[in-house]
């Protein structure tokens, strides 16, 4: 399967897959979101589900069995795993690409 028709990730979905690379539920994804965006990015429970399903139907990310039945879990498929992977090497490429002509300019 070419996995590179995924990318580029948007921001939500970048930080939404960083999060589940440890499983967990929506809720506490939406809080690791916004801690590792550092308050920049915050999601809304209707964007949150909105995304989870958009993921499950790609198969980035998987349900887990959960030991709270009240709540669905979710982890970052293989995958997934694989398409987080070729984001953030897309992304150090790019800023590979802007420090050497922002050396190339001085």
């Amino acid at each position: 399967m070419n996995v590179s028709k995924y990318l580029p990730l948007t921001e939500t979905t970048f930080y939404i897959m960083l999060a589940l690379r440890k499983a967990g539920h929506g809720y506490a994804v939406m809080q690791k979101v916004e801690e590792l965006s550092k308050g920049r990015v915050r999601i809304a429970a209707g964007t949150m589900y909105g995304a989870i399903e958009n993921l499950m139907k790609q198969k980035m990310i998987v349900s887990v069995p959960s030991e709270d039945a009240r709540r669905k879990v979710y982890q970052l498929s293989p995958m997934g795993h694989e398409i987080l992977a070729l984001e953030v090497e897309r992304l150090k490429n790019l800023v590979e690409v802007y420090e050497q002509t922002e050396s190339e300019e001085v």
